[in-house]
Parts: structure tokens; sequence; C-alpha cells
């Protein structure tokens, strides 16, 4: 473990203590890091992204204090709960585009293995086959978010799950055939 990432998970454990510092030590720790799992994020939404990656880890930052009796695995851990807090204000932020009668965040599903039709689909669709899919596999469901959501690698995938790389590839294809199968209906 490297040292900056050994500090991250040492403010976590003091913020899941209650050391409410803590948090305020960690963030700037981990901002660059947020920043580009946001800029990640918003590369699906096609040339006009709605918000920008500061915009979405602002965004992140007000959820932040709701997270401190969350019990905290680590460095990679929390980046990953970052990573769905980002989906999830994405999905709200489309949603609330398409009530206010507006087109939806568009996204790719890339490294596909077949490219939809369509320039994108939206990223509220997309959020609903993937709670679909948590129901049905909810590793799937995690490999997809940490691989497509978080742009995590393979390996890095692999060890936030504490599976093998070869394991998260195969199920990562199969997660993407299934949801180009449902995106597809």
């Amino acid at each position: 473990m490297t040292e900056a990432a050994h500090q991250v998970s040492e403010l976590l454990a003091h913020w899941q203590q209650g050391d409410e510092t803590a948090v305020d030590a960690l963030m700037p720790l981990v901002y660059e890091e947020l920043r580009l799992i946001a800029h990640r994020h918003l590369q699906h939404q096609g040339q006009n992204p709605s918000l920008e990656s500061r915009a979405l880890v602002n965004e992140l930052y007000l959820k932040i204090p709701n997270l401190k009796n969350l019990h905290w695995n680590g460095r990679t851990h929390f980046l990953c709960v970052m990573s769905h807090l980002m989906r999830q204000v994405l999905v709200d932020h489309a949603r609330g585009r398409k009530a206010g009668k507006r087109d939806g965040v568009l996204l790719t599903l890339d490294e596909g293995i077949e490219r939809p039709s369509r320039p994108g689909m939206d990223i509220a669709a997309l959020d609903d086959v993937l709670q679909q899919l948590e129901k049905l596999d909810s590793r799937q469901s995690q490999i997809v978010e940490m691989r497509f959501f978080g742009g995590m690698s393979i390996e890095e995938t692999a060890e936030a799950l504490d599976i093998s790389p070869a394991t998260v590839k195969r199920e990562w294809v199969t997660a993407k055939a299934w949801l180009f199968r449902q995106l597809s209906i």
C-alpha cells in the first residue's frame, strides 16, 4: 500500500471513530482522484455534458457527511462508494432534466460487445437496467459500476471485490452482453 493510500485509510478509520476533522484532512488527499472519476463518468455524456467534473465532485461533497457511519475498508472502498454516489447524482440530474422536458444524459457502453444502433442511451434507463442486474447478480452490477462509471481497471476492480482478475473479465463480458440485450429491447 502506498503512503498516500495508507494515509487515506487511516483518516477514514479516524472519521469512522467520530473524528470530524479527519474528513476535512481526507478530502484534499482524494480530490484529484475524485475529479478523475467524475471525468470518467462525464465522458459518457457525449459532447455537451450538462455537468462538469468539478460540479459533480462538489455535489458529492454535499453527500459525504451522511456517510460517516459507513464501515470503510480503505481507500479503494471509499473511491468505489464515491463513484456510486456520482452515478446517483448523474441519474438524479438526468431524471430532473427529463422532468423539465429536456433531453436526458446519453451514454454509450464503452468496450461493449456491440455498439447500440442509436448514438447513446439515457443514463436513467441504464440505471434502471443496472438495478435489475443488481437483483440478478449483485457482483456483476458492482463490476459494471466500477468499470463503466468508475473507470477502474480489471485489476483495481478485482482488488476492490477481492476476486481474481479472470473472474472480473468473465463477468464483465457477461454483464455487458446482458445490458446490451436489455437496452436494445
